[in-house]
C-alpha cells in the first residue's frame, strides 16, 4: 500500500466532498459502483485526496468483503480522512461519503418505486424500465475500463481485455457458474498470463 498523502482539508473541502457525493448518488443508476469513473476524476485526478492505489484498494477490498458493495464509498472516505491525518477525520470521511451517497438515492428510489408500482401498466413506465438497461450497462463498462486501464498500457494488456470479453460471452451464453470464471482468472493472473 502506498504511503498516505498529507492533506489539509477545510470545512469547505468536507462540504464539497459531501455535495459531490450527493450529486453522485443521483447519478448512481446502476448502483454506486457505476459512478466510480467520476469518483476517480474527483478524488484522484482533480483534488489528489486519494492515490490511485488507495482508490483501487478501496474498491477491491469492498468487493471481496461480504456485505453490500457500496462499502467501497466508506473506504474512500476513510482514506481521505486518514490522508487528512487523524482517526477522527477518517470517521468524518466515512460519514460524509456514506451519507452523501445514500440519502438522495434512497429517498428517490423509495418515491419512484411507489409511483412506478402504482403506474406499472403505463406504457411510459415500461419504456423507461427498458431504456435504463443500456445506460446501466454503459456505466458499468466505463467503471471496468477505469479500473482495468489505470496505470496500464492497453496495447500490451490485450490478453486481459480478451479474457474480459471471453468471460462476458461465457456468462451471457452459458450456465457456467461465475466462481469457475473467477478461479480461471485467478490462475491466469497467478501465472502472470494476464
Amino acid at each position: 500500500m502506498n504511503a498516505p498523502l498529507h492533506l489539509v482539508l477545510s470545512w469547505a473541502d468536507w462540504a464539497n466532498l459531501f455535495g459531490h457525493y450527493l450529486m453522485l448518488s443521483l447519478m448512481s443508476v446502476g448502483g454506486a459502483i457505476s459512478t466510480t469513473p467520476e469518483m476517480h476524476r474527483f478524488l484522484v485526478e482533480q483534488h489528489q485526496w486519494l492515490t490511485q492505489a488507495q482508490f483501487n484498494e478501496s474498491i477491491a477490498l469492498a468487493q471481496a468483503a461480504p456485505g453490500p458493495n457500496v462499502l467501497f464509498v466508506a473506504l474512500m472516505g476513510w482514506h481521505v480522512g486518514l490522508n487528512a491525518g487523524s482517526m477522527t477525520a477518517a470517521l468524518l470521511g466515512v460519514a460524509v461519503t456514506m451519507l452523501g451517497i445514500m440519502i438522495p438515492s434512497t429517498v428517490l428510489t423509495y418515491v419512484a418505486a411507489q409511483w412506478g408500482h402504482r403506474n406499472r401498466e403505463l406504457r411510459a413506465v415500461r419504456a423507461f424500465k427498458q431504456g435504463m438497461a443500456p445506460i446501466v450497462i454503459a456505466l458499468l463498462l466505463s467503471t471496468s475500463f477505469i479500473l482495468g486501464a489505470a496505470g496500464r498500457d492497453a496495447g500490451h494488456d490485450w490478453p486481459l481485455w480478451l479474457l474480459a470479453v471471453a468471460s462476458g460471452l461465457v456468462i451471457w451464453r452459458t450456465k457456467i457458474h461465475l466462481l469457475w470464471l473467477l478461479g480461471v482468472g485467478a490462475v491466469l493472473g497467478a501465472l502472470q498470463l494476464v
